[in-house]
C-alpha cells in the first residue's frame, strides 16, 4: 500500500497524495495497481486508472505529486522522472509549495505547506483511524468550550489552551484586527490573548508572513523565519529563534476577522502539516464563534447603554413630575393623589387646556407600584380615526396603504405599566368601542390582524370637554363614560391657585436657567407682583412659555418687569407696566380688522419688542427664520 498514512507500507509525505491512496499487488503471476478511493486518482502515462490495472516493468505510476518507477529488476535501468508536479485539482484542501513570500534567494524562510480547505470538512472516506480520530475528539471538546465562552478574549484563551493541548507549539498567539475594518494591514492586528510554556513573552511574527496569510485567505506553515533578511531582521521573533511557524485565518466568507499564531522553538518537535490542517479546522470553527460572541457582546453593550439611559429618563420623569407649589389647593392635590396612585383604578382628569393634566397622570404613574414599567402618553385629537386605531392598537403588515411592517401599538407599548389618553373626548364611535373592549379586560386585535392581543395596563384618562353633554348628544358612548369615570379628579386653573405661582416661576426660571446656560438669580418684586395679578388664560403652559421667553431674551441677571411679555387671546403680545385692568393687558383691538392685518400687527409688535432681532423675534412667535422674512 502507498499514502500518507505511516501504516503503509510505501509512505509519502506528500500532501497531495490520499492517506491510503493505492495499493500494488501480485495476482498469480502478474502485478496489478488498485486505487483505493484517493481524492486525485492514480495516473500511468497521464492517465488515471480504473479498476486494477496490469503493471509492465518500466512503468511510471503518478500518486498525488510524486512519480514512482515499477520495475521488476533492480539491475535495470529506471525511465527518467519528470520534476515533481503539484497538480491542484478541485477540491483539494493542501498544496505542497517550497517558496519564499517574495524572496529570491534560496536561503530564508521555507513556507513547508498552505492549507485553505481542511480535511475534516470532507466525508469520512479520507479520515484515517489515527491522529484523525484524536482530533476530531479534541475538536469536539473544545467546540464545546467554545461554545460556553462568554467574551471574545475568554474564547482567545480557550482555543489557545485546546490548541496548544494538542500541538507541541511553544507560544500561541489570538490576534484581531478591529472590527468593521476592511483594509487587511497587519499593522491593526491586537493581540487578545496569548499562551507560552515557559513563560516568553510573547512576540510578534514578521508582518511580511502575516500579510501573505490576510491576502491569500489561507494557513500557512512556514520554517527558519530567523534566517531570512526580509522576514527577519526588525522582527523580535528573531530573537526567540522561532524554528517553525503556523499561522491561521480567522475567516468569515472572504472576511478576515484576525489572525492565530502557533511558534515552535526546538528543532527535535517541529510543527507539521498535520498541525497546520487541525490548527485551521479550529480557527474555522472559532470564526463562527467569535462573529455570535462579538454580537452578543455589542447587544449587551448596546442594552445596558439603553438601561442606563432609560433610568436616566425615568429619573428625569419622576424630577419633572413633581408637582410644584406649596399652597392650599397643591397640598390638597397632592394628597389625593397619594390616595389614588397605588390602586389600579381608572382615573378621569378634567380641567381646561394647560393647567398640568399629564404631569398629574405622570405623578400618578410614578406613585404607583407601576413605576419601573412604561408611562406612555398619546393626544386622541391629534390624529384622524384610522391613524388613532391604528396608534393606539397597531397595525398589522399590509393592514393598509404605507403598512410596510407590523407596528406595536401604544397599548401594547404600555404594557404592565401606565397609558395616558389626553382628548378622550375627541375619540370616534369606532374607536370608544374598542377602547370600551380594553378597558372591560378584553384582548384586542392590531389593525389587519386575527391574533387577539392582551394587555395589562392602567388607564389614565383626560378631556376638558364636558363629556356629560356629549353623552346625552350621543357623541360619547354611556358604557365607556362610566368605565372612565371611576376617579374622577378635577385640576384648578391657575388663576384659582395664584398663590403657588411664585414657586412654579422660580422652577421654571431655575429649569430654563440651566438649559440656556445663563445665571439669573429671580426675579423682581414687581415682576413677581405681575405674574401674580395676570389671569393666565393659558395657565401653566402659559407661564412656563412666558418665563422661557423671559430667560432667551432678557440681558440681565434678573428677571424685571420689562422682561416679561404676556400674551393675551385675540391681541398682540404687551409688555407689563403694572398691575392689569380687567380688560387684559393688550391693547383692544379694532373689531373690524382682517386675519392677515391682524397677524402683520402681531408680529410687528413682537419686532419692535425685540428691537428687530428677527432670530428673537422667530423663536417667540415659533416659526422658522425664513417664514418671518417672507411675512
Amino acid at each position: 500500500t502507498i499514502g500518507r498514512a505511516p501504516t503503509n507500507r510505501l509512505v509519502l509525505r506528500d500532501e497531495v497524495c490520499s492517506r491510503n491512496h493505492c495499493e500494488v499487488f501480485l495476482s498469480g503471476d502478474e502485478w496489478y495497481v488498485r486505487d483505493l478511493g484517493s481524492r486525485n486518482g492514480t495516473l500511468i502515462a497521464g492517465k488515471a486508472i480504473v479498476g486494477d490495472q496490469k503493471l509492465e516493468s518500466g512503468a511510471v505510476l503518478q500518486v498525488g505529486s510524486s512519480e514512482l518507477a515499477f520495475t521488476f529488476d533492480l539491475e535495470l535501468p529506471l525511465p527518467e522522472l519528470t520534476e515533481p508536479v503539484t497538480p491542484r485539482p478541485d477540491g483539494s484542501s493542501a498544496i505542497v509549495a517550497q517558496q519564499n513570500l517574495g524572496a529570491t534567494s534560496s536561503l530564508g524562510p521555507e513556507i513547508l505547506h498552505r492549507q485553505s480547505r481542511t480535511r475534516f470538512e470532507s466525508g469520512g472516506r479520507e479520515l484515517g483511524r489515527d491522529r484523525t480520530s484524536r482530533d476530531l475528539a479534541r475538536m469536539y471538546r473544545l467546540a464545546l468550550d467554545m461554545g460556553n465562552a462568554a467574551s471574545p478574549k475568554m474564547l482567545a484563551e480557550v482555543v489557545l489552551n485546546g490548541l496548544m493541548a494538542g500541538i507541541q507549539a511553544d507560544i500561541g498567539a489570538f490576534l484581531l484586527l478591529p472590527q468593521e475594518q476592511s483594509e487587511k494591514d497587519p499593522g491593526r492586528l491586537s493581540v487578545l490573548a496569548y499562551k507560552s510554556r515557559n513563560q516568553t513573552t510573547y512576540e510578534r511574527v514578521s508582518d511580511s508572513l502575516s500579510r501573505y496569510v490576510l491576502s491569500e485567505n489561507e494557513a500557512v506553515l512556514a520554517r527558519d523565519m530567523q534566517s531570512s533578511v526580509e522576514f527577519g531582521v526588525g522582527d523580535s521573533v528573531g530573537d526567540l529563534q522561532v524554528k517553525s511557524v503556523i499561522c491561521a485565518p480567522l475567516r468569515r466568507g472572504e472576511t478576515i476577522l484576525g489572525l492565530i499564531h502557533l511558534y515552535s522553538t526546538h528543532l527535535e518537535t517541529p510543527l507539521g502539516p498535520e498541525d497546520l490542517e487541525f490548527t485551521l479546522a479550529v480557527a474555522d470553527q472559532c470564526s463562527l464563534v467569535l462573529e455570535s460572541v462579538q454580537k452578543r457582546e455589542s447587544l449587551a453593550d448596546g442594552l445596558e447603554r439603553a438601561s442606563h439611559e432609560n433610568k436616566q429618563l425615568r429619573e428625569q420623569l419622576e424630577l419633572e413630575s413633581e408637582l410644584i407649589g406649596s399652597g392650599p389647593y397643591m397640598t390638597e392635590l397632592k394628597t389625593r393623589i397619594a390616595r389614588i396612585a397605588p390602586t389600579d383604578a381608572t382615573v378621569l382628569i378634567r380641567g381646561e387646556s394647560g393647567v398640568g393634566k399629564e404631569l398629574v397622570a405622570r405623578a400618578m404613574h410614578f406613585g404607583s407600584g407601576r413605576r419601573s414599567e412604561p408611562f406612555v402618553c398619546m393626544n386622541c385629537a391629534a390624529l384622524s380615526e384610522s391613524l388613532l386605531e391604528s396608534e393606539l392598537f397597531g397595525h398589522e403588515k399590509g393592514s393598509f396603504t404605507g403598512a410596510v411592517g407590523r407596528k406595536v401599538g401604544k397599548f401594547e407599548q404600555a404594557d404592565g405599566g401606565s397609558i395616558f389618553l389626553d382628548e378622550v373626548g375627541e375619540m370616534t364611535p369606532a374607536v370608544q368601542a374598542k377602547f370600551l373592549r380594553v378597558l372591560e379586560g378584553h384582548p384586542f386585535d392590531r389593525v389587519g390582524g386575527g391574533a387577539p392581543v392582551k394587555v395589562d395596563v392602567r388607564v389614565i384618562a383626560a378631556t376638558n370637554r364636558d363629556l356629560e353633554k356629549a353623552v346625552e348628544q350621543g357623541t360619547f358612548r354611556k358604557d365607556l363614560y362610566y368605565r372612565l369615570h371611576v376617579v374622577e379628579l378635577r385640576i384648578r386653573p391657575l388663576r384659582e391657585h395664584s398663590e403657588d405661582i411664585p414657586d412654579l416661576a422660580r422652577f421654571f426660571l431655575d429649569r430654563y436657567s440651566r438649559r440656556t446656560g445663563r445665571s439669573i438669580r429671580g426675579f423682581s418684586p414687581d415682576a413677581l407682583r405681575a405674574l401674580r395679578d395676570y389671569d393666565w388664560p393659558g395657565n401653566i403652559r402659559e407661564l412656563q412659555n412666558t418665563i422661557e421667553r423671559a430667560v432667551i431674551l432678557g440681558m440681565e441677571d434678573q428677571v424685571d418687569l420689562d422682561d416679561l411679555q404676556l400674551s393675551r387671546l385675540g391681541g398682540g403680545v404687551t409688555k407689563v407696566g403694572g398691575r392689569k385692568s380687567s380688560a387684559g393687558l393688550a391693547p383692544a383691538v379694532p373689531k373690524e380688522i382682517s386675519l392677515e392685518a391682524l397677524e402683520r400687527q402681531h408680529i410687528l409688535a413682537i419686532l419692535e419688542s425685540t428691537n428687530w432681532n428677527k432670530s428673537q423675534s422667530a423663536q417667540i412667535l415659533g416659526i422658522e427664520r425664513s417664514t418671518l422674512d417672507r411675512k
